[in-house]
This record gives structure tokens, C-alpha cells and sequence, in this order.
């Protein structure tokens, strides 16, 4: 009988992370890795379908990657984090979320959709580090499917990336635990969310619970990771000013230095017949954040298109500081850190910047 991805995947797993594992006393082990929080009986997988319970242990990925990639931090998108970087971007395979309109859902929907049939590639956590160095890369990312649900895997490499001066991001849908949270801490630095609606429903309807992603979002920034949230503005789902304005107020309430990402949608997977997002929608989303009291918004995928929303200026002067046209630093004006003009304090994370050197490097195994 010809193996399958399943069976592929299921060679591919460690045991669980003590802090990520409550024995519910009844056969049951509850996975604490994202917010579905699911109660697994053995045998049976997670939502995620990549947690599973086997002979009473709760097994999660390991020693694979789904995907491999060296690209510009700002493709993360990070704007806050040293602007010109390059972050060797890594991923596994499977989600706790199901989008209609994910752009990587080869790597996402493993498992769930029969065609999402991305191979693992065997890896180790020095290769990664080894690879990351030889490419000039300064950050490794855990990116293309959900982070969270593989929290053990990313930890065991970023602690090796972490020993080599590297430093570490999530690129999350933020369905997040405090507990997935505090086990992450020690070794994530950086941490971007999608923010994907301020609907309930809407969420629901990705698999999730919009007040659980909102906590994660006050814990993250409380626990003091670096945050940047994302809003992924799709026509006839989330575009309202309404629901834009409701965003934007939610993220200036836990701080307005967190940096705000509105991008365009491009028609993907099972949503390709939606129309992409008028530059207009995103100009207009940036006005409403600029309204709501956020000091840094910027519009992102419509390069060239949306004026002086791809830069970073000054909260105080506006004057420009860091220019760019799509993942690209044109120019960096940042002195250490500060305004060059007026010298406010530009919050952020910024060693290790410059101009963009190199772009989307697919890294073979």
C-alpha cells in the first residue's frame, strides 16, 4: 500500500512540550497550543490535524519543513524591523484556521483539502541556522502555515538561531493560548498578527472566536514581544469604513505605537472570482488609522500605488525615514533609531537594517 501524506507526517512528530499538554484525566489530552484548545481522545488529531494523540502522548511536528524561503523582513510584513533585513522564512505544514482565501494554502490546508499536498523536506535545526547565515539573513521566521500549532519545532530551532546572534519572528494568525504565549516568549522577538475582522462571525466562519484572537493580541503586547498586526482588506468581507474604523480604534487601544498593515487581496483558492482591492480602499483604511490615533499605518501589496503609505515617517515632523516601493528599501533615514530631523524616538527594533539587497530566494534541500 502506497504511503500517504498522513502516514508521511505522522513519521515526522515528537512529543509534545509539557507546557502545551493538560492529561484531562478521562483519556482525553488537552492540546493548549492555539486557541481551539481541543480535548483529544487517543487516536484522534486536533483541529490543526497535526497534533494527535498516540499511546497517551500528544505527538506534534518535527524535524521537516513545508516550505523554505529567504525574503526582505518587510515581505513579512515587518516595517518596524530593521527595514532592508533579510529573514529566512521557514514553515511547516497544517493550520487551526481553513480561509477561503489563503495564499499558502498548499502549506495551510494539508490534511483538510485533498490538492494541499505540499511534501515535507527532513531538516535539522543547524541546517536552518547554517542556511540563514550563508545567505546574509539576520532573522529566521516561522511563516506559511500556522506557527502556534508547531510551537515546538520553532522553539528547538530559534533557540539554536538565537545562540548564533540570529533573531526570531512569528508570522501568526494570533489564535494564540497565554500558555502557547509564555512558551514562546524566551525565544520569539518579533511577532506579526493578522487581524482579519472585528466580526464575530466573520471569524466563525474561518474557525475561530474573534475575542480570542483580540486577547492574544492585548497578551502579546503586554508580554513584550515586538507587534505589528495586519488587516488583509477584502471586498465585500472586511472593507467597510465601519469595520476598518473598529480595527484600527481596537489596535490604538493597546498601543497606538503598534504599526498597522492594511494590503490588498488578490484573488486565491476557493475566493479567485472576488475582486482584488482598489488602492483607493487602502488609501482611505489608511486615513481611517491615521483618524483613530495609530501612528504608523501602512498599505501594502499595490506597490507604487498608494503614495507615501509604503514609508515610515515621523509620528511628530513626518518626515520620511525609511522609504520603500513594495518589499524594497529605497532609502533609510533613520538615525539610530530617531528621527533624523527632530530626534523623536522611532519605536521599533532597527539594527541590522539598510537597503534591500536580495528578494525571494527559494532555498533548495
Amino acid at each position: 500500500m502506497a504511503e500517504t501524506l498522513a502516514d508521511v507526517l505522522g513519521s515526522r512528530t515528537a512529543a509534545a512540550a509539557p507546557e502545551l499538554v493538560r492529561d484531562l484525566g478521562d483519556g482525553r489530552l488537552r492540546c493548549l497550543a492555539c486557541g481551539h484548545r481541543c480535548p483529544i481522545p487517543e487516536g484522534a488529531l486536533g483541529v490543526c490535524k497535526v497534533r494527535y494523540q498516540k499511546d497517551g502522548i500528544l505527538r506534534v511536528p518535527h524535524g521537516y519543513v513545508g516550505a523554505l524561503q529567504c525574503d526582505p523582513v518587510e515581505k513579512k510584513p515587518f516595517y518596524h524591523v530593521a527595514p532592508g533585513a533579510l529573514a529566512l522564512s521557514f514553515g511547516m505544514l497544517g493550520c487551526d484556521l481553513h480561509c477561503a482565501y489563503c495564499q499558502n494554502w498548499f502549506t495551510s490546508q494539508t490534511l483538510r483539502d485533498a490538492e494541499a499536498t505540499a511534501p515535507p523536506r527532513d531538516v535539522d535545526p543547524d541546517s536552518l541556522v547554517k542556511t540563514a547565515q550563508s545567505l546574509g539573513a539576520s532573522i529566521l521566521a516561522s511563516t506559511y502555515n500556522e506557527p502556534l500549532i508547531t510551537s515546538e519545532w520553532a522553539v528547538e530551532v530559534f533557540s539554536r538561531a538565537k545562540a548564533a546572534g540570529l533573531r526570531c519572528a512569528y508570522v501568526s494568525n494570533g489564535n494564540a493560548t497565554p500558555e502557547v504565549l509564555a512558551y514562546i516568549r524566551p525565544s520569539v522577538d518579533f511577532y506579526k498578527v493578522d487581524l482579519k475582522s472585528m466580526r464575530d462571525k466573520h471569524y466563525r466562519e474561518l474557525g475561530a472566536v474573534l475575542d480570542n484572537v483580540l486577547d492574544s493580541i492585548r497578551n502579546i503586547h503586554a508580554l513584550g514581544f515586538w507587534l505589528e498586526c495586519l488587516t488583509l482588506v477584502i471586498p465585500g468581507f472586511n472593507d467597510s469604513e465601519e469595520e476598518l474604523r473598529d480595527a484600527a480604534r481596537f489596535i490604538a487601544s493597546v498601543s497606538p505605537d503598534i504599526p498597522w498593515h492594511v494590503t490588498a487581496f488578490h484573488p486565491d483558492y476557493k475566493m479567485d472570482r472576488t475582486p482584488p482591492t482598489p488602492a483607493a480602499t487602502l488609501l482611505r483604511a489608511c486615513e481611517i488609522g491615521t483618524e483613530e490615533g495609530l501612528r504608523y499605518v501602512y498599505a501594502g501589496n499595490a506597490p507604487g500605488r498608494v503614495g507615501e503609505w509604503e514609508n515610515t515617517r515621523c509620528a511628530r515632523c513626518r518626515a520620511t525615514l525609511v522609504e520603500r516601493r513594495g518589499f524594497v528599501v529605497t532609502r533609510n533615514r533613520l538615525a539610530g533609531g530617531a528621527c533624523f530631523r527632530c530626534g523623536t524616538a522611532i519605536p521599533g527594533h532597527w539594527a541590522g537594517g539598510g537597503t534591500t539587497k536580495s528578494l525571494g530566494i527559494p532555498i533548495p534541500l
